[in-house]
Order: structure tokens, then C-alpha cells, then sequence
């Protein structure tokens, strides 16, 4: 088995041509349940995120056994997965938005490209964990007025102590 020797990261992955999917919280429930399952397998380690309507960021750290794109593509392929089918199940016309009829594949919910870039110091890294906490504050998203009121982030796990995600770690631990 291979070894890797991943740093931690922060990732960026958007809905496709940023649509605003994520702003129902069923399908913030599944990225959520699928970090939880990342998590249990120990596939990753995640120390910051937040789910925008259109845009996650994470700060995770892939474990050294597993590859990038195992556990990246297991992220994205399986909530991509499970959006459709329940766009499938519930709003068929939404589902059209989605369309993409490549050779690869017929629907898209992801960008292709998602961003990754490793936290070599602790500035940089807490510069992300910062930036991730108050996304939800800016005033063209207005989703809460403190990051610790933002339910679909990690901001109160940083400020308060209390998290409802069990499978959050704290960076410096």
C-alpha cells in the first residue's frame, strides 16, 4: 500500500456553473453524511468547513494510506450521486439544470476543477479557517450575522466548543 504524505488542505469544490443546489439543506445533509462516513472510515481527517448554496470549502487532511483522488472522488461522485437521484425523486425539471450529456457522464453537479491548496504554515491555514467562518457573513450571502450561527459550518465548534459534527478535529491536535 502506498504511503502519501498528505499536508492538511484547503479544498474549494463548486457546484456546477454556481448554481445555488446547496441552498436546501437535503443536500447540505448529504455533503455533511458524507464526511461523517470519510470520517468513520478513516479516510480523512476534517478540521474546518462550510457549505455554501453554491460552494464547499473544507480543510481536511487526506490520511498518508489512502490517495487523493479516492477520497476526494469519493466525496464529490457520491454526493453528486445522491443529488441526482433525489432530484430524480422530487424535481425532475431542476435536475435538467444539470444536464451535461458528455461522453463520461450525463448529468454534472460538481466543477471539474476543484481547488486544492496545501497549509504549509499556521498563518495560512488559519487565514482559511477565518475565511471559511465568516463566509456566511458577507453581505452578499447574509446567511447569519455571527459564524457561530451558521448551522452548515465548523465555525462553532472553533468558537463555542460545541459541535453537532462528532467528526470534526480541532487543528492543533
Amino acid at each position: 500500500m502506498a504511503d502519501y504524505n498528505y499536508h492538511i488542505e484547503f479544498l474549494t469544490a463548486t457546484i456546477l456553473r454556481w448554481q445555488h443546489l446547496l441552498a436546501v439543506d437535503k443536500y447540505k445533509q448529504i455533503i455533511v453524511d458524507s464526511l461523517h462516513w470519510l470520517h468513520k472510515e478513516e479516510r480523512c481527517k476534517v478540521f474546518g468547513f462550510v457549505i455554501m448554496h453554491n460552494h464547499i470549502h473544507l480543510i481536511w487532511r487526506i490520511n498518508d494510506k489512502h490517495a487523493r483522488g479516492e477520497v476526494q472522488g469519493a466525496l464529490l461522485s457520491y454526493t453528486a450521486h445522491q443529488f441526482k437521484e433525489h432530484l430524480r425523486k422530487t424535481d425532475r425539471a431542476k435536475l435538467n439544470d444539470y444536464f451535461v450529456g458528455d461522453s463520461d457522464r450525463t448529468f454534472q453537479f460538481w466543477e471539474r476543477d476543484s481547488r486544492v491548496k496545501e497549509c504549509w504554515s499556521e498563518p495560512f491555514l488559519l487565514q482559511k479557517l477565518a475565511y471559511i467562518h465568516y463566509n456566511p457573513c458577507q453581505p452578499h450571502w447574509k446567511l447569519a450575522t455571527l459564524p457561530e450561527e451558521y448551522q452548515w459550518s465548523s465555525a462553532s465548534f472553533y468558537f463555542s466548543g460545541c459541535s453537532e459534527f462528532d467528526w470534526l478535529h480541532h487543528y492543533a491536535l
